[in-house]
């Protein structure tokens, strides 16, 4: 097993990382002002990011970092499910036993979000993902369902989050109802070839590294090719230390990082 081979504490690069040990790129600090301007002011805001760009870890550290007794999330991905699916869905999050009608569903949820809201001093926060997958005709339906007492008032935080083609979207003329009401947008970047050095070195660290384990010419090659992608980067790092610990090689190298990037199809 490569953890005892090079001597870590713990697998480097896990999924269920605090934000605390969270690596501090420009691109995750200016998507975390976002979000915390969205706490502030409440109301729509768009998250969007190519596929590994690091949406859903931000999202959760977020999530996460919300008080309890004055914030309810409900996290929503979009599948493959039906449009009355997802509503129902929005009324479970919201503790609510969802209506039969879509009219009876929409009352419903709008009604759960206010009492929420009014009588709890509780802060809904709604994260609904993978919406670049949405229907035109739902994410038309999300500017009625999220306007409260003629949109005079936002007692709710909605995020939409999805691949950089919901931007895109959101610029058609039919969606401009939705579009300007949304008051924080942010679209996350792939790290830069230092950051990529940075990012390996601060989880293996983390994992409980004493010593340089990738030589320069290897964490050169892996940000080649994975162009900054943390998910990227975290399956061919992962790869490269099977292989070394496989190869007994106390420093790996960028034959090593040949050898997995074609493992990993990269």
């Amino acid at each position: 097993m490569y953890k005892s081979f090079y001597s870590l504490a713990r697998e480097p690069f896990s999924k269920d990382m605090r934000k605390e040990d969270a690596f501090l790129s420009i691109s995750y600090q200016e998507a975390w002002n976002g979000l915390e301007y969205l706490q502030k002011s409440k109301g729509i805001g768009i998250v969007i990011g190519d596929p590994g760009a690091g949406k859903t870890f931000t999202l959760r550290t977020f999530k996460d970092s919300l008080n309890p007794s004055l914030y309810h999330v409900v996290y929503f991905p979009l599948s493959t499910g039906g449009v009355m699916d997802f509503y129902r869905g929005l009324a479970y999050g919201l503790g609510e036993e969802p209506k039969f009608r879509k009219v009876d569903l929409f009352r419903q949820i709008q009604q759960g979000i206010q009492r929420m809201d009014q009588e709890r001093k509780v802060t809904p926060v709604f994260i609904l993902d993978e919406m670049h997958m949405a229907k035109d005709a739902f994410l038309q339906d999300l500017a009625i369902l999220f306007n409260f007492h003629m949109d005079s008032s936002n007692p709710f935080i909605l995020i939409l989050a999805g691949l950089p083609h919901l931007k895109t979207r959101l610029n058609l003329n039919h969606h401009r109802p939705l579009a300007q009401r949304i008051i924080m947008r942010y679209q996350i970047q792939s790290l830069s070839k230092d950051d990529v050095y940075t990012y390996i070195e601060h989880h293996l660290k983390l994992a409980g590294s004493k010593m340089p384990i990738f030589t320069v010419s290897a964490l050169e090659a892996i940000a080649l090719r994975s162009q900054g992608w943390p998910r990227v980067i975290n399956k061919l790092t992962i790869n490269c230390l099977l292989y070394g610990s496989q190869l007994k090689k106390e420093q790996i190298d960028e034959e090593i990082v040949r050898m997995a990037a074609e493992e990993s199809g990269l």
